[in-house]
């Protein structure tokens, strides 16, 4: 069904029941369409929403090296050099 848009803000409540019927309900100014009304669907209840807490416990899996903290040529080889202290420390360099 199409409304014009002084149609459509007097009787909005109308176009919502349409919509909910299943209806899609064309909002129109003069001859050309410019929206479209149509309801929303409510997700089945059979299958788990797409994020919940813990969806992937046991599933990633990290060395404890992962977390260390990483050495000068690894700050530059990823682009963070700007969070070098100072000059470059050869890894094997000994005092």
């Amino acid at each position: 069904m199409a409304y014009t848009v002084h149609q459509a803000k007097t009787q909005f409540s109308r176009l919502l029941k349409e919509a909910e019927a299943g209806n899609e309900v064309i909002v129109m100014r003069g001859h050309k369409p410019v929206a479209k009304v149509v309801a929303i669907h409510e997700p089945s209840q059979s299958q788990p929403p797409f994020r919940y807490i813990g969806a992937f416990e046991g599933l990633v899996h990290a060395d404890d090296s992962a977390f260390d903290p990483m050495t000068d040529e690894e700050l530059v080889e990823y682009g963070f050099e700007c969070m070098l202290d100072g000059e470059l420390v050869a890894q094997n360099e000994t005092k």
